[in-house]
């Protein structure tokens, strides 16, 4: 069986998308295929998201922003834009999902961390119903809780 392909879309690639494959990655390893990109990148990582995902012991750091024209061609099986609407230009893909997630790149840090787990819950949820396996450890960070793609502690 080949590894299901995801692409995290988003206008500067600099937080939600950056975010969200970060979150691919951690929860499903060498499972997935997972790559993210701007239809107009910043050409910089958010330091917010950067200093974020540092607490779920992820180095977003290594990451680049990155435009459509630098991930792998596709198709993918799935598609995913951050709610940037008509700014991200069609990429093929067998399933499309738009998830209208606020930008947090000027929320004060409390905030901030509540966009990031509800990306890392999304993430968790679209793995499962790939039927991709999340890693217990990274199923059991804040905000993603294992088995139910719910909050942690709920």
């Amino acid at each position: 069986m080949t590894r299901p392909r995801l692409l995290f879309v988003c206008v500067e690639n600099s937080c939600r998308s950056q975010m969200a494959e970060a979150f691919a990655r951690m929860l499903a390893g060498d499972g997935v295929e997972a790559s993210s990109g701007g239809s107009r990148p910043s050409g910089v990582v958010n330091p917010k998201a950067i200093e974020s995902m540092a607490e779920l012991d992820y180095d977003l750091g290594v990451h680049r922003s990155e435009g459509l024209d630098d991930v792998p061609p596709g198709p993918f099986d799935a598609v995913v834009t951050m709610g940037c609407g008509d700014a991200c230009p069609h990429v093929p893909a067998r399933r499309r999902e738009d998830w209208a997630i606020r930008d947090p790149k000027d929320l004060p840090p409390d905030e901030f961390r509540a966009v990031r787990d509800e990306v890392g819950r999304r993430v968790y949820d679209l793995l499962a119903d790939l039927g991709v396996n999340p890693r217990s450890e990274a199923a059991a960070a804040p905000g993603v809780a294992a088995g139910s793609g719910g909050p942690a502690g709920a």
